[in-house]
């Protein structure tokens, strides 16, 4: 488990800031590194994921798609194929459906069934979430989708810091990456109606976090909250409202999905024996139920005070209407509910 620290010098930055900082940082650095998709040029992508980039870079290395996205994605794996690291970004995770085809029988098998022949630096990207009212077929998370097929690594920032650290990785990373930002953290001025974390400090030079290590956001005593992407702001809420009830709360972020530190999960389960896991994707053979199933297999060395208490989206599409969608995704409200049932039980 890292802690996100720097000697170096700060600025503070939004999400999506620090990510285009990231992307910039290594475009300058290694030629090979290209982005594609729709509106990624002069736009600067429609959530500002490539800001500026096409005026420093121009037309060859930003690259302006038609709306095809098994032809973003063709074109992006058969670059890496050839050497190239391409960031393709197919704007709303939802629309990784259209071309899930690639996704789940070329890009993740091609290295597998190349015999290690062929390395794919591939980096999809994509908005993900709800809390903005953008309905079923545009609010969805779907990292379980990716973290379910061989042969993908799956990132999910929650803060700019980690959003730079993480991109710079999983560009230099010789396997395709997804690479998941929710709309809602972003910090862009026309979304600051969302209750987002708009900037933080993050240093201007370069610099990596590896994956697969966890994030203690709040050290506590009494229940392990593992949360992800917009889930750890709002269990942080959760967490400051639970500690004036006198209930300690050690908060988690896994920060890649895959791979997932589980020794972080254990360490802490070890002194706290209570585990919430919160996720803004669907309940049923979720990543919620995956990690309590990975403690559930080392109970023979793990203690639990309470039985393993999961908090997700129930098995609905995400409605449109503000009220609805409220209440099918969780809120900070709902994390205080639950931690408060877990802290009833003493097995």
């Amino acid at each position: 488990m890292s802690q996100s620290t720097t000697t170096a010098e700060s600025r503070k930055l939004p999400f999506y800031a620090a990510m285009v900082e990231a992307i910039r940082q290594e475009m300058q650095r290694d030629s090979s590194v290209f982005c594609l998709g729709e509106d990624v040029g002069q736009i600067g992508g429609v959530f500002q994921s490539t800001v500026g980039l096409f005026k420093e870079f121009g037309a060859q290395r930003v690259r302006d798609t038609p709306i095809s996205e098994t032809a973003i994605l063709g074109t992006a794996l058969g670059a890496a194929a050839q050497g190239m690291r391409p960031i393709a970004e197919l704007m709303f995770v939802d629309f990784m459906g259209v071309c899930f085809d690639q996704i789940l029988n070329n890009i993740s098998k091609t290295t597998y069934m190349s015999g290690g022949a062929i390395k794919l630096p591939l980096v999809i990207t994509a908005s993900t979430g709800g809390g903005i009212c953008d309905a079923a077929q545009h609010s969805q998370t779907l990292h379980g989708y990716f973290a379910h097929t061989p042969g993908i690594k799956v990132v999910m920032p929650s803060n700019p810091y980690d959003a730079k650290g993480l991109m710079t990785t999983a560009i230099r990373d010789d396997s395709p990456v997804v690479y998941l930002f929710h709309r809602a953290l972003l910090g862009l001025p026309v979304m600051n109606f969302i209750d987002a974390r708009f900037a933080e400090e993050v240093p201007e030079e370069s610099y990596s976090i590896p994956f697969g290590q966890a994030r203690r956001v709040r050290e506590g005593s009494d229940v392990t909250v593992v949360a992800f992407s917009q889930m750890v702001p709002k269990a942080l809420v959760a967490a400051g409202e639970l500690a004036a009830k006198g209930i300690s709360v050690e908060l988690l972020d896994p920060r890649t999905l895959v791979p997932l530190d589980m020794d972080a999960i254990f360490a802490s389960l070890e002194k706290t024996g209570r585990l919430l896991v919160v996720d803004e994707d669907y309940l049923s053979f979720g990543v919620t139920g995956e990690i309590i199933a990975r403690v559930a297999e080392q109970l023979d060395r793990i203690k639990l005070k309470a039985p393993p208490r999961r908090l997700a989206i129930p098995d609905v599409s995400i409605p449109y209407s503000p009220a609805l969608e409220s209440a099918v995704i969780p809120q900070s409200r709902h994390i205080v509910a639950a931690v408060e049932e877990l802290m009833t039980f003493n097995l």
